[in-house]
């Protein structure tokens, strides 16, 4: 009761202050509407509310314990008009209102959702605890997709289905090309073992016939190699993902780095959208595609 008079007053100076400030306040209806609505829900869903009292943003736990933040934005015109919602999800919210609706049936609605995705999210922190992830270097809950160590300047990027998160997802193995070879044939030749039963990782060492370095038997250090003409690693968000495909070199490199410098080979050529060159270490053929049609592939060679 205490913090419903609180929140009472802290209502009254907002309004006293648009009055102040020239913007019409909202009717007390408004407020008093919110606070009856906020109490049903439980206070300790509130994580913040803006000054205006129509931002909120609200915590929910899945089943498995994570923490998630759903942003209610209220129109004036609320419970008429639909509020905006938002959150960290890999696939779109969707709301359904009506003026009888409240605070609560957007609540359930979400917690319906996290439920749904569950299994989804199973996956990823399985690949997360298990593996080293070379990107994205912070995955929020929104993200599909991970680059896994396989061995050095060896990778492979996993894009999950957050609907079917068990069946095969949309795999791409990064590295020299006599490295990934062996890997890409052994993942088509045992394609038809893939067992919706079991999980993603242990499905992925048994279609590609490997061990994934892990946290208990490999440092990071160990996959973190530099670019060998910027020598960073991380050039802005990008890390290296072009090596070398001559055995005895395997120099990787960023792709905007490995593109600038054979564009400015005199001795370079291009093939449609392929810019071949001299590797600035071994000499031997380096070859990548050109920025635009990289973006058009999604996708790393």
């Amino acid at each position: 009761r205490g913090r419903t008079v609180f929140i009472f007053i802290y209502s009254y100076e907002v309004a006293m202050k648009s009055r102040m400030e020239r913007r019409a306040p909202l009717p007390p209806q408004h407020y008093s509407t919110l606070i009856s609505e906020l109490e049903s829900l439980g206070w300790d869903k509130l994580l913040s509310i803006d000054t205006q009292f129509s931002t909120l943003k609200l915590r929910a736990n899945d089943r498995s314990g994570r923490l998630h933040v759903l942003t209610v934005h209220l129109k004036p015109k609320y419970p008429t008009e639909a509020p905006e919602c938002s959150a960290d999800l890999p696939v779109p919210l969707i709301i359904t209102w009506t003026p009888q609706s409240i605070l609560a049936s957007i609540y359930n609605q979400f917690l319906a959702l996290l439920e749904s995705l569950e299994e989804f999210w199973a996956v990823l922190d399985e690949i997360d605890e298990r593996t080293w992830v070379l990107e994205p270097e912070k995955p929020t809950r929104g993200e599909t997709a991970r680059r896994i160590a396989i061995g050095n300047n060896v990778s492979m990027k996993l894009n999950v289905d957050p609907q079917h998160p068990r069946m095969l997802p949309e795999c791409l193995l990064l590295g020299a090309e006599h490295l990934v070879t062996p890997l890409r044939n052994k993942l088509n030749a045992n394609m038809h073992l893939w067992n919706p039963e079991s999980s993603v990782l242990q499905n992925m060492k048994e279609v590609l016939e490997i061990e994934f370095p892990s946290p208990t038997t490999h440092e990071k250090s160990s996959f973190l190699a530099e670019c060998g003409i910027c020598y960073s690693y991380r050039l802005e968000s990008a890390i290296p993902d072009q090596v070398c495909n001559d055995p005895r070199c395997g120099q990787p490199f960023h792709q905007e780095c490995l593109y600038e410098w054979l564009r400015g080979l005199p001795s370079s050529r291009q093939s449609f959208s392929m810019v071949f060159g001299e590797c600035p270490y071994c000499s031997k053929v380096c070859y990548t595609l050109q920025a635009h049609a990289r973006a058009l592939l999604g996708a790393p060679l």
